[in-house]
């Protein structure tokens, strides 16, 4: 028998799930129990953290609530379990040590995105007295890359493209040492050990030089283009106050009129350029330095082709600390543009950079750390008062969406444009980085790349594949040619009303709101105004906006004045009369006589109920945007446009009721807008009336579903609800009309949510 006087103690041991590898919550572990005099250790493996604790029963209670209370800030801690409680008896072990990883048989650790440089490193870079003076890849647990150099987890160095660079016996110290801030910082280097800078000329021939980063700021300041090596890829830079320098850029890369995104050297900079509310300030001072679109100030101080014709700016601040750098001379400001022609995907290989860039940039600051995962720059605004996604991508690429509960593992492959790709495991989704528009053969390659990285990185072998309902989308065919999988098809528009509810986790039927510009129906129709009735895996139809021809087909998506044309047409019953078409010049060119008379003659256009056409066609209406250089060129230019007034009342328009389901019909508002430009009304006012109207119209079509179907939530989504003044108008008027109105704030209401809707109707689908 065990005498009575013999001493026993408490083995703990604690299990942690989340974003808990290189975040420094080892070291933090280490410094709870080392203050709460508890012996043991703490290791990772592919299932998160495992912290074994000695010692009394008390103090390990302390430990554990603390820890959950005061986690490391860049951790994010799903789960916290005790997994073990014994009482042994005997001496506990003496001190707590941090153990080497080791590998198990699952893998349901998170992996954390690349975050923005934090204070300490950059006060540490400014400082000459310090090793890592001016080094432009210094970083701690706390900041640096993550997700574009981890080739596997767990995260550590050896799986990490800085294992291409052994640590000096000064890193080493400083990684090895628990109370370092660099404890078990996997890119920890400094300039004896870490990566270095390279300045190329445009043939991709090196350019000696004693300071690559003044020799690139002397090449700015000249008016030149410069290709810049970032963290998840290249960007292109010039001098945006340059007219010039801005010109060639554009002429180069052959964006026309497409807006630039600037970085500022910091939010009293960035302020000297737009105006800032305070959820906006807190965006771009964030920790994921998004690009934040923003309202320029007045005058506008940098030159006005960065953003042509545009009332917003596209504004982030340093990420790393190349970037501060480069930001500390005498540019306060850099254009700083996805580096790709056109729509193609960014940048990431240096003998890449060099075949595609050589001829858009002059130089190129080069280094010779690895990017395995290309990542572009994550764009957010902000809409109705709330942070929303317009691409999610850097800082926040590969958080994922939490479902709340578990599932088959499902791969959703998502749309044609702004792709991306979502893999469930367990009861998390996972929405890959912007992907971009999958009609050029490089997009087609990253998608491929992405697909195979995210399932390897989740060692995830996928037992369901969704896809659009569309037969020529890359996407699709991809799906397609899988074997040995269950396929899955989701219609466009339901897809985006399950985005939705997937992030807010919704499992009530709902009435969904769905404006986007185009998705293929069911029916064989193109669909894109749609009021719905979701009901988890399946939906119905209760109402749409009115189709309509469109004429030229796909021409008319590039080519707004041809919309308009078929919504007057129809407005006017296909009477040409000078009460509308005498302010309209372009209404007399050969061309659009010729459309008009192809509409006279009941042509076989496709027809189309997308909302985003109806915008467009008003845009062109009052003259704001004929033709777009970009996708969503017209309707944005007609928000802008936009301008309240105190005589400002909603247009005319139509609710006709059938049997089953019910159209919304914008031709008053057309004949309306129509009969106020020709006596003269301001276009301001009538393109705030216009976003006023459809407001109006959504929430009766809302109140009308409510009527057939007894439902009171409302989900919003599709790329229309991007729109700023639109969300204004409707949100509010939803809330008073009594309904539970859910909207975007994790994924992006574009097409860029559309993989996680299917993935969650794969999930819905299986739970029945």
């Amino acid at each position: 028998m065990t005498s009575s006087s013999s001493q026993t103690y408490w083995k703990t041991v604690v299990h942690v799930t989340g974003i808990v590898q290189g975040v420094g919550f080892r070291p933090t572990v280490y410094r709870y129990a080392t203050e709460a005099g508890l012996g043991g250790f703490v290791l990772n493996n592919s299932d998160g953290v495992f912290v074994t604790l000695l010692g009394d029963l008390e103090k390990t209670r302390s430990f554990v609530s603390r820890l959950q209370e005061q986690p490391p800030p860049l951790a994010r801690v799903e789960t916290l379990d005790v997994v073990e409680q014994v009482q042994v008896e005997g001496q506990p072990a003496l001190g707590f040590a941090i153990t080497s990883s080791e590998g198990s048989k699952g893998r349901t650790t998170l992996i954390s995105p690349d975050i923005a440089s934090c204070d300490d490193c950059v006060t540490e870079m400014n400082d000459p007295a310090d090793k890592r003076y001016r080094y432009p890849f210094l970083n701690c647990t706390n900041c640096g890359p993550r997700y574009t150099i981890i080739a596997d987890i767990p995260y550590d160095r050896p799986l990490t493209t800085m294992s291409e660079f052994p640590m000096c016996p000064f890193c080493r110290r400083e990684y090895e040492d628990p109370l370092d801030r660099r404890f078990h910082a996997q890119p920890t280097c400094c300039p004896e050990c870490g990566p270095e800078l390279t300045l190329l000329n445009s043939k991709g021939e090196v350019l000696q030089c004693a300071d690559p980063v003044a020799q690139v700021l002397a090449a700015l300041a000249e008016g030149q283009i410069v290709a810049i090596k970032g963290l998840g890829g290249y960007h292109l830079a010039c001098n945006p106050r340059d007219d010039e320098a801005v010109a060639l850029l554009r002429a180069r890369k052959r964006r026309d009129e497409k807006p630039l995104a600037v970085m500022a050297r910091d939010e009293t900079t960035a302020e000297t350029l737009a105006i800032l509310d305070p959820v906006e300030r807190r965006l771009v001072a964030s920790r994921q330095r998004p690009i934040v679109l923003l309202e320029k100030r007045q005058p506008f101080p940098l030159s006005p082709l960065v953003a042509p014709g545009n009332r917003w700016i596209g504004v982030m601040l340093p990420y790393t600390p190349l970037h501060h750098l480069l930001l500390q001379g005498d540019l306060d400001v850099l254009v700083m543009t996805s580096a790709n022609v056109s729509d193609e995907p960014i940048v990431k290989g240096n003998l890449e950079a060099v075949d595609r860039l050589g001829e858009i940039a002059d130089c190129f600051l080069v280094h010779n750390r690895r990017i395995l995962c290309r990542v572009d720059d994550s764009v957010m605004r902000v809409a109705g008062g709330r942070a929303m996604h317009l691409r999610r991508s850097r800082g926040f690429v590969p958080v994922p969406v939490e479902l709340g509960r578990s599932g088959p593992p499902v791969l959703a492959v998502g749309a044609e444009l702004k792709s991306t790709i979502c893999v469930t495991r367990g009861t998390h989704a996972f929405v890959s980085q912007h992907i971009g528009d999958l009609e050029d053969e490089r997009a087609w390659d990253f998608f491929a790349e992405t697909v195979s990285h995210l399932l390897q990185m989740l060692a995830v072998d996928p037992a369901i594949v969704v896809h659009d309902l569309h037969p020529e989308y890359l996407s699709t065919r991809h799906a397609r040619e899988l074997s040995g999988v269950e396929l899955l098809g989701v219609q466009h528009h339901h897809a985006h009303i399950l985005s939705c509810m997937a992030e807010h986790r919704l499992l009530q039927p709902v009435i969904g709101l769905a404006l986007d510009g185009t998705g293929w129906g069911p029916d064989g129709t193109i669909w894109g105004g749609e009021i719905l009735a979701v009901k988890g895996a399946e939906f119905t139809r209760l109402g749409h906006f009115k189709p309509l021809p469109l004429p030229g087909n796909t021409m008319a998506i590039r080519e707004p004045w041809r919309m308009a044309l078929s919504y007057l047409h129809d407005s006017f019953g296909g009477r040409l009369d000078d009460s509308w078409s005498t302010w309209a010049s372009w209404f007399q060119n050969d061309s659009s006589r010729q459309l008009w008379g192809l509409l006279d003659r009941g042509h076989r256009f496709h027809t189309s109920s997308g909302a985003g056409r109806l915008f467009e066609a008003v845009s062109a209406m009052l003259g704001v945007r004929t033709v777009n250089t970009f996708e969503g060129q017209a309707a944005m230019e007609l928000e802008m446009l936009a301008a309240p007034s105190s005589d400002a009342r909603p247009l005319p328009y139509a609710l006709h009721s059938g049997s089953h389901s019910f159209v919304l019909d914008f031709g008053p508002t057309v004949r309306e807008l129509a009969t106020a430009l020709g006596r003269g009304a301001p276009r301001q006012s009538l393109a705030y009336a216009f976003h006023l109207t459809v407001a109006q119209a959504l929430v009766a079509a809302a109140e009308q579903a409510r009527q057939m179907t007894g439902l009171g939530d409302v989900v919003v989504s599709g790329g229309v609800f991007q729109n700023d003044l639109l969300c204004k108008c409707l949100l509010p008027a939803l809330d008073a009309a009594g309904f539970q109105c859910f909207s975007h704030s994790l994924v992006p209401p574009n097409d860029g949510g559309i993989s996680l809707g299917q993935a969650y109707f794969a999930r819905l689908r299986e739970e029945g």
